[in-house]
Order: C-alpha cells, then sequence, then structure tokens
C-alpha cells in the first residue's frame, strides 16, 4: 500500500507522527509508520512565505553560507558565516526552541494553532534569541566582560551555538553579539522554510531620552564620555520574507526583525515583525515597533562639548546621519547589496521629509497637528551647525589601511573659506571605541595650533605609532580620532573619524580535491606580523559538510615574524558546496 500525504498550505509546522489503525476479525491493531516534518513552504504559491523568485530562494533557504558585514561605512569589513540550517538535528533544535517559547504571547500551547503563521512563529523566535529570561539562545556580555565564556568575535557559525544550547539543558550560551544573535536567528528561520537574511546597519542610535537625537559628549581633549547614549558603529538584524495576513497584505515582503535586546526606555527587549516599507513611508502607528525601527535609521547626531560636568556647548561639526548606510549580502555574491533605500527615502528629498514629519508626529504626540514647517524648524534646533558655518571646513583622511602591528596615518585637511587670518588652537586625541559605540581608553593626546591664511587650505599629517595604540586594542579594532578646537579661542570646532584596524589573514590552501567520504587535506598558515609574540594562539577550523563539530589548534605562542603552517585532515560527509572557515583568536584579538 502505497500512502501519499498531502499537507494543506495553512498547516501548522513541526513533527507529526504517522499511525495505522488495522482491524481484524473484531481486532483493532495500532501501528507507527513513522514520523516526518512539515515547514513553512515559499515554493507554494499559497503559502504565506512563498518568494516568487528561484534565485532568491536559493539564496535566502537554501544557501547555508553567509556574510556578516562589519567595521564602519567608510571602512566595510566581512566576515564568513555558516548558517548550517541543514545539518544533523538543527531542525530539532529549531523545534525545540518553539516549544521553550511556547508560551510567549500566547499563554497556551495546547493546540499548536499559532504555528501555521510566520508572524507568530518569527516572534517567538526573535524573543528566545536573547530575550527570554531563563531559557534564551544566547547572552550578551555585559560591560565587555565576557571572561566567564567565549569571546563573541570567535564564533564561525550557527551550528555549535544551537547544539551547545541543545545540549546544555537550554541554558544561554555565553556570549554573542549582534552578528551572532542575527546569524542564529536566520539559520532557525531558514531551517523553518521562511526566507531571511541578515542585514547590517553602519551608524545605529541607540538612546533613551531622545527617539530621534542620539547624544556624544565630548571634553576639552576630545575623548568621547561615556554617557546615557550609545552611537554604535554597526548593527546587525534579521530581515524575513512574509505575507502579513494583520496588515491586510497579499503579497509577501521584507519584515524586520531584531533579537538583540535594547534599552528603549521601557526596559530592554527585542523588536519586530516590522513591515520594511512602513519604516521608509513613516507609518508607525501599523506595525509592531515601528518607532523603534524607524529612530534606527532616522535618529540625528548631537554632539555637545562639556566643560566642568555641568556646561554642555554645541560644536561645528558635519555629523554623519544614522543609519548611514544599510547593506546584506547580494543573490548568489560575494559582494554586497545597499538596501538603504528600501528603509528610508533619498535625504532631503520630499518623500523623505513627508514620511518623517508623519513619523514625528506619532512619536511625539503634540505635533500630531503641527504643519511640516514648524516640525522642520524644531529638527533643525536641534542639529549641529554645520563645519562651513564657521568659515573653516576639515576633515580627517586615511593615509593607509592599517593592519595590527601597523602605524596609522592620517592626513588632516583644513581649508579657510573666509578672507582672513585665522589661528585655531586644537585638542587632538585618539581612544579605543567598542563596536557598540563604548568609549574605552584615550590612549593619545596632542595640541596643535593651526594658523590658516585667507583662502588657505592645509594638509597636517598625523601618525599614531602600534606601539601607542596596540595595548589598548585588544578585541575592539576600532579607534575613534577626534580634534577639537579650544573653546576660549571662539568657536568650537569637531572634526572626527573612526578607524578599523584589519586583522592579519589566515591563509586556507586545499592539498587535494575533496570527494565525499574520502579524506582530504588542507593547509592553514598564519604569519605574525608584530613586533612580539602573540600568545595562547589558538586555531578554530569550521565547515558545514566538512567538520561535525569544530575542531580546535593549540599554536601556543608566535613568535615576531613566525610563520605558523598545520595540515588538517577532514573527510566530507555531504554533497554540496562547502566552505572551509579559519578564525585565529590569541592574546591580542
Amino acid at each position: 500500500i502505497n500512502i501519499s500525504v498531502f499537507p494543506p498550505s495553512n498547516a501548522c509546522i513541526g513533527r507529526y507522527i504517522l499511525n495505522m489503525q488495522i482491524t481484524s476479525c473484531g481486532h483493532t491493531y495500532q501501528r507507527c509508520l513513522g514520523d516526518f516534518y512539515v515547514l513553512f513552504n515559499p515554493w507554494c504559491a499559497d503559502d504565506p512565505v512563498f518568494l516568487d523568485n528561484q534565485a532568491h530562494r536559493e539564496e535566502y533557504v537554501l544557501n547555508e553560507h553567509g556574510i556578516l558585514y562589519e567595521g564602519v561605512h567608510k571602512h566595510i569589513t566581512s566576515r564568513p558565516w555558516h548558517f548550517g540550517q541543514f545539518e544533523d538535528g538543527i531542525l530539532d533544535i529549531c523545534l525545540k526552541l518553539l516549544d521553550m517559547g511556547a508560551s510567549y504571547h500566547h499563554g497556551s500551547d495546547q493546540d499548536h494553532c499559532w504555528r501555521n503563521n510566520p508572524v507568530h512563529v518569527s516572534m517567538v523566535v526573535n524573543h528566545m534569541i536573547s530575550s527570554h529570561t531563563t531559557n534564551s539562545i544566547m547572552k550578551i556580555p555585559e560591560n565587555n566582560d565576557y571572561l566567564k565564556g567565549t569571546k563573541p568575535f570567535s564564533w564561525n557559525g550557527s551550528v555549535p551555538i544551537l547544539q551547545q544550547w541543545y545540549n546544555g539543558r537550554c541554558r544561554p550560551v555565553r556570549y554573542g553579539y549582534c552578528g551572532c544573535l542575527a546569524s542564529v536567528m536566520c539559520t532557525v528561520m531558514r531551517c523553518l522554510g521562511i526566507p531571511s537574511r541578515v542585514v547590517t546597519s553602519f551608524y545605529f542610535p541607540c538612546s533613551t531620552d531622545n527617539p530621534l537625537g542620539i547624544n556624544e559628549i565630548f571634553d576639552c581633549t576630545g575623548k568621547n564620555l561615556c554617557g546615557k547614549d550609545r552611537l554604535w558603529r554597526y548593527h546587525c538584524w534579521n530581515e524575513s520574507w512574509m505575507a502579513r495576513k494583520d496588515l491586510n497584505q497579499c503579497c509577501g515582503d521584507w519584515q524586520c526583525l531584531d533579537p538583540t535586546p535594547l534599552e528603549t526606555g521601557r526596559g530592554s527587549s527585542c523588536s519586530g515583525p516590522t513591515w520594511v516599507r512602513s519604516i521608509r513611508e513613516g507609518d508607525l502607528d501599523l506595525d509592531y515597533d515601528g518607532h523603534q525601527m524607524f529612530c534606527r535609521v532616522n535618529s540625528n547626531y548631537i554632539g555637545c562639548l562639556s566643560q566642568n560636568n555641568a556646561k554642555k556647548i554645541k560644536f561645528f561639526c558635519d555629523a554623519w546621519p544614522c543609519g548611514q548606510q544599510l547593506i546584506t549580502k547580494s543573490v548568489g555574491s560575494e559582494q554586497f547589496e545597499d538596501v538603504t533605500g528600501a528603509y528610508k527615502y533619498e535625504p532631503g528629498s520630499a518623500k523623505n521629509k513627508e514620511a518623517y514629519c508623519r513619523a514625528y508626529r506619532i512619536i511625539h504626540p503634540v505635533y500630531c497637528n503641527a504643519s511640516n514647517c514648524l516640525i522642520e524648524r524644531e529638527l533643525s534646533s536641534l542639529k549641529n551647525p554645520f563645519l562651513s558655518d564657521s568659515g573653516v571646513n576639515m576633515r580627517l583622511k586615511m593615509a593607509n589601511c592599517p593592519m595590527y602591528g601597523e602605524d596609522v596615518q592620517l592626513q588632516w585637511l583644513l581649508e579657510n573659506l573666509r578672507n582672513e587670518n585665522k589661528t585655531l588652537n586644537f585638542n587632538v586625541g585618539a581612544q579605543i571605541i567598542t563596536y557598540s559605540g563604548c568609549p574605552m581608553d584615550q590612549f593619545w593626546k596632542d595640541n596643535v595650533t593651526v594658523t590658516l591664511g585667507p583662502r588657505e587650505v592645509k594638509k597636517i599629517p598625523l601618525c599614531i605609532s602600534y606601539s601607542q595604540y596596540g595595548p589598548y586594542l585588544y578585541d575592539h579594532n576600532i579607534i575613534k580620532v577626534v580634534a577639537l578646537s579650544d573653546p576660549e579661542c571662539g568657536d568650537v570646532l569637531m572634526v572626527s573619524r573612526d578607524i578599523v584596524i584589519n586583522r592579519p589573514p589566515v591563509i586556507v590552501k586545499l592539498l587535494s580535491q575533496p570527494r565525499l567520504k574520502v579524506p582530504c587535506t588542507a593547509e592553514i598558515s598564519f604569519c605574525n606580523p608584530l613586533q612580539e609574540d602573540m600568545k595562547n594562539c589558538v586555531m578554530t577550523l569550521e565547515g558545514c559538510g566538512l567538520f561535525k563539530e569544530p575542531m580546535t589548534i593549540d599554536l601556543g605562542t608566535l613568535a615576531s615574524n613566525q610563520q605558523a603552517r598545520t595540515i588538517v585532515e577532514f573527510t566530507p560527509y555531504r554533497l554540496g558546496s562547502h566552505r572551509l572557515l579559519a578564525n585565529l583568536g590569541c592574546h591580542k584579538f
């Protein structure tokens, strides 16, 4: 007897058991024929996650390899990530995650009726990644302290994280960062059949007081002080494709889901799903957490000089807008795709102003009947004046692309826009900034007096040696350089630059052609570029279809300019396109 089971498009996802009842001669017997899984189906036109593009389905559902984008918008870095949604046991872990989070928004899960709705499923997954009080997948370290767990930036893929959570009785894995959380969520969503991708936004504000403003406070030396607000250099979240019946959508579209718990003034929480188009249009009362996502890509930068911890002065600066650039991995390519236009219109355009004013009235009800002109005047009064208004233009330009061990070379460009001499006294400083905008030590400062003739353009070279920044860098590879004029000389001018220090490369070379279930070898090589020993060097290797679990190699101490070569052997156990990832950790990073 051949039995075919045809689940309807509104069937609840999960594991099913197929039983057969046999009645013979007055006796009834039960026999289990087996079990099967029902998932969302982006190939089915009746399914709410239907995606009518085969190339997009291959990228956003079937592709196990991804790329995370980090750094700053002027220096975007990338690193590969293994989603691994088809690895053995991952589907069962994803369904366990739904079981653990079933009470979220639903009280009881006895009828499982919500499991046919991708909106509710995505909300449960989003909550379980890092917001559940006791059983979330992963935790973010408090105050950048991760001594009691794994370094957040040492992970290469989602599979070890999900396996550690499952095998550890569903206790949170310590530790991760926004990129880990978004990538793990992407793995779970793809595993359940929901098309998903990871998006990175540069200059991401996290403010508790002013939803549409982010404050950075500096002292007279140019040191960035630790205040309530944080300007994240980048932030990662998840987008998932689905038709929202709760919004009367007949076709699928991208929905924004941010699993990272962020402070909102009412406590920390994840956000979404939020229809991406509603963010661009400023329709914030239409969807879950729309006001939060709008503010995170449209906030205004407000920089101030703090004098004696009391009086604050707005300085002249050319600030980058928040949500400067939003990118994701391109379909079928290793390059990134710019999706900024999906979240907001071109800055300064009529549609952008209209959407902003529409959102402003919802965020600030006191302006519900205000005209666009009144709102624009209010916003202008909050912003910093431009440098050109002071009669001087400045910018910091990189003269090199520094790697660990190399000096940072900059060109400080100053232009006098007036027909008169100008003499300015600047305090110049540099400090480490975490990716989440937390200022660390100021390790370098100097005082420079600049005299500019009428309409004169001057270039001043700046050099920060590795011996100056190296002892402070650790896992945080972003340096903030600031030049701030002395307030006693008149108008306060500020120019800044975020600098990314590149990590030295790990080179992977295959020594034989990979074949299914046939041993294969690869050479992993790395050279210590520092003028000092690198201690506690550990190489972690990972690859979906290549390693059942990550391989760790202890390299010990590498002397300056020492070349380390390691031969590894592995046996591919799955057909398909695979990628071998190698990640090096040491006492420096």
